[in-house]
């Protein structure tokens, strides 16, 4: 196939439940944009989002699990090359453009550094046809602005995330007052601005918003965006230069030595809507502030054939029920996304609310939460209790509504 000029990249980045997903559903759901090609990181070692975002053609939807920031291989050229390559062959139908979700805790910085003409040296037939057939033509950051303060108090990513945008997003601006973030919205956007005067601001929820507008290829151009911008940059190619051999590095590995981890939960039996209601409750609970995400498409008891998709940012639940599996994998996946908190307490409290007698069930809850020595009494009693209260709390309808929407933050 006969290339004329090089395919535009939008790069749609944005914190933990920001909403990018929903944008890119919204986005593609128009026939305009049909003719779109998809790359979706997850961080993790199982891939979820791919059964969530609804591309026209599967096909053209490339999934890659670890983070992109993270790859000294750098996943993000060996995915356009696979496009390419496809494209090339006639394996796929054209596409005119491609958009890359990354994960919410990418650092942008390597991966804009992978694309742009300006970035790290061309070494390598895959690297030198990735940069003669594509180009970043923009870069989309979402902001949630019930979090929004707080993930910038505690997390450079998102500095870093808004800082390299030249289009920023604000999503959850139709929530109610009391649960967004202290402050403002004007102090939201003076804060916007400190950290990146140049980008342009749109609110999802405004009336002059249109989608399409955000995704229109442009002249995306570093040094347009401030001095930090360009130093980060140019930090990250002195990094690659020095020729490192990270590739045996794991995938996380900027990321664990800031304590950041992703635990994976897998079971193949069908979950009970009150056990579910018990983990995610207790899971709240024991991490607090320390479990950042949680993401996951369960395959309830009540109905199995039509599975439960929920997220979790913070203490906030969404959920909603799809008609019917989206892929050959019926396996319920969970992901949880941790700040320095030992994946054994994930995983034990998994196993014990999921899948054993109500007994053991008590005694492992309650040795991960170190209260073994209540004595069997207040076992019950907590037990009977809390499932009560979790139940009412988190509401997992045993026939909850069927929405077929994936209005739902990423």
């Amino acid at each position: 196939m006969k290339f004329d000029e090089p395919i535009p990249v939008t790069i749609l980045t944005g914190f933990l439940g920001a909403g990018k997903s929903t944008l890119l559903n919204e986005l593609l759901a128009s026939t305009a944009f049909a003719d779109t090609a998809v790359i979706i990181n997850e961080f993790g070692d199982i891939s979820i989002d791919h059964d969530l975002v609804h591309v026209n053609r599967r096909e053209l939807m490339v999934t890659t699990t670890g983070c992109l920031c993270c790859r000294a291989s750098s996943d993000i050229n060996t995915a356009l090359f696979e496009l390419y390559d496809a494209l090339d062959s006639n394996a796929v139908p054209p596409f005119k453009r491609v958009i890359v979700e990354t994960t919410g805790l990418a650092d942008p910085a390597p991966i804009i550094n992978q694309i742009t003409v300006s970035g790290v040296p061309r070494a390598g037939y895959r690297a030198q046809i990735v940069a003669s057939h594509f180009q970043l033509s923009g870069v989309v950051c979402a902001v949630d602005v019930t979090t929004a303060h707080g993930s910038m108090e505690r997390h450079f990513e998102w500095m870093k995330q808004v800082a390299f945008a030249d289009l920023i997003v604000l999503t959850k601006t139709d929530v109610n007052t009391e649960r967004r973030t202290n402050g403002r919205p004007s102090d939201l956007l003076r804060m916007l601005r400190q950290i990146n005067p140049a980008a342009a601001i749109v609110d999802r929820h405004g009336t002059e918003f249109e989608l399409a507008k955000v995704f229109v290829p442009r002249r995306y151009t570093p040094s347009e965006l401030g001095s930090d911008v360009e130093g980060w940059l140019a930090l990250e190619r002195a990094l690659a230069d020095e020729n490192l051999p990270r590739d045996n590095v794991t995938d996380a590995n900027r990321h664990s030595a800031a304590g950041i981890q992703s635990v994976v939960l897998v079971e193949n039996r069908p979950v009970s809507a009150s056990n579910l209601a018990n983990f995610v409750d207790l899971l709240n609970m024991v991490a607090g502030p320390q479990m950042l995400r949680l993401k996951g498409l369960i395959g309830l008891a009540d109905d199995p054939e039509r599975p439960l998709v929920i997220h979790s940012v913070q203490d906030v639940i969404y959920q909603h029920r799809l008609p019917a599996w989206p892929s050959d994998d019926r396996r319920t996946r969970i992901v949880v996304i941790t700040h320095n908190l030992d994946d054994s307490v994930v995983k034990t409290l998994f196993a014990a609310i999921t899948g054993i007698s109500a007994r053991a069930k008590a005694q492992m809850v309650l040795t991960v939460l170190g209260l073994s020595a209540l004595g069997a009494a207040l076992i019950a009693a907590f037990l009977l209790t809390f499932h009560d209260r979790a139940a009412a709390h988190l509401n997992f309808n045993p026939s909850p509504t069927i929405q077929t929407s994936t209005g739902l933050p990423h």
